[in-house]
């Protein structure tokens, strides 16, 4: 701290002749008493040297501790040189021919027809065109425009309608941010297929997959064109996409994200993350992720937990990946964040189980594995035997069933096998054994199959 005025100011209190000044003379004559003076200009000074010794004081102070969901800042640190390049995604400020001046960076946004002014929420509908007038339900869409421009990031949760864990992180996403901090806009569906969702199912209600049928057809069938619906009305306004997704079929997944990593915005947008466990898959035809990169929205899965579930930890992880990225988009700023950690590149394979029975697993997931480990096994409930499990493969378990009665054939634990960004797989071999002899392993159509 400087504290030449706090000095000065005192020591005119206390003797004023210390400080060399002369006393001030009027005319002819000296005042009688020459420190009055200069005691009033010292107290005159002694506020605004206390107001600059409590600002430099406050200046070389650590931030307070606030609580996770106050979202602390750090407006003097620019994270968006993170990356090689820089993170701002190539081409995010420039204006795309198919937006038609639907969306503008700078200043106001137009989404669903409605105009959100910069710094400002919204909360909006979107309903399907396929879909009876008079029963529908329009699906909520919220968005946040910050006060200053930037790229616009969008989060889709249940697109698989049984999956909610996604729901809830874009929830806690959403209310904890102040439009006034933020640099570009964030649009969120918590809920894209409502209907599948009011059903606790996985499916729409003619069993059709909506995450098969992007980018859609309006003459399609009634998937296609709720896809196509979407699609068109939200997906081509974001500058990157992230789509929230489970386990499914009473599965559940350690948090990883699923991408092409043969894309360079893609990749780019993976770094964004911090540490997460990566896998590179180009996504199923029909997908929302895929039909989005071809789009030119460099998009990826992020998968966590288990369907039909609120998982606390589960949702606090994913809050705090999807902070972590927008903090390296440069959309939002704050002090702590996982930006040194690096992203874990695996390749996988599926362990299938050859006996039908009772499911019983002895790891978890996240467990490291070795060749021979057991995972677990399979009990024929009747005769009583049981079928043990092992790994045949070093790793670790980043998805598995959950117990339950399984039928031959089903794959039971996805282990992720240690890669390097350039050595992922693009077409994974195939078959291998999954421990006990006379099993397969997963091919690169197992991964898109659990999508």
């Amino acid at each position: 701290m400087d504290g030449t005025s706090y000095t000065l100011a005192t020591s005119l209190l206390r003797d004023p002749s210390q400080t060399g000044l002369q006393p001030i003379v009027m005319g002819d004559r000296r005042l009688s008493n020459p420190a009055v003076p200069w005691k009033c200009l010292a107290l005159l000074l002694l506020p605004l040297a206390l107001a600059l010794a409590l600002d430099v004081r406050a200046q070389g102070s650590p931030p307070a501790t606030r609580p996770f969901k106050e979202l602390p800042r750090a407006p003097t640190q620019d994270h968006t040189g993170l990356f090689e390049g820089g993170f701002r995604l190539p081409d995010l400020l420039k204006p795309r021919a198919e937006d038609n001046g639907k969306l503008m960076v700078h200043g106001s946004i137009t989404v669903l027809g409605e105009t959100i002014a910069p710094g400002t929420f919204a909360r909006l509908s979107w309903k399907p065109q396929a879909t009876f007038e008079s029963i529908a339900a329009p699906t909520p869409v919220l968005v946040v425009n910050g006060a200053a421009p930037g790229p616009t990031l969008c989060l889709t949760g249940a697109v698989h309608g049984d999956e909610i864990n996604g729901i809830e992180i874009i929830r806690q996403v959403f209310f904890g941010l102040r439009p006034e901090e933020l640099a570009g806009a964030v649009i969120g569906v918590p809920i894209v297929n409502q209907q599948g969702f009011r059903l606790n199912s996985r499916y729409l209600p003619d069993r059709r997959d909506l995450n098969r049928y992007f980018p859609g057809d309006p003459t399609g069938s009634s998937a296609s064109r709720i896809a196509f619906s979407f699609f068109n009305d939200v997906v081509r306004h974001c500058d990157a996409l992230v789509d929230l997704h489970t386990g499914s079929f009473h599965r559940t997944n350690v948090p990883q994200l699923r991408a092409d990593m043969t894309n360079e915005k893609v990749t780019q947008l993976v770094h964004g993350f911090g540490g997460m466990i990566v896998l590179h898959n180009p996504g199923a035809r029909g997908s929302l992720r895929r039909a989005a990169v071809d789009a030119g929205v460099p998009t990826v899965t992020l998968e966590a937990g288990e369907p039909m579930r609120i998982q606390a930890d589960v949702v606090e992880d994913g809050v705090e990946r999807i902070l972590t990225l927008m903090t390296n988009m440069g959309i939002y700023k704050r002090s702590y964040y996982w930006s040194d950690a690096a992203p874990v590149y695996l390749n996988s394979r599926w362990v299938r189980t050859d006996q039908g029975g009772l499911l019983i697993s002895k790891v978890e997931v996240g467990d490291k594995v070795k060749p021979g480990d057991l995972l677990g096994k399979v009990v024929d409930p009747i005769n009583n035997l049981e079928f043990p499990m092992h790994s045949p493969f070093e790793g670790q378990v980043i998805g598995m069933a959950l117990n339950q009665v399984v039928m031959p054939g089903y794959a039971v634990y996805h282990i992720g096998i240690a890669a390097t960004e350039e050595s992922l797989e693009i077409d994974p071999a195939e078959p291998a054994s999954n421990g006990n002899g006379h099993g397969e392993g997963a091919r690169n159509s197992d991964l898109r199959e659990f999508d």
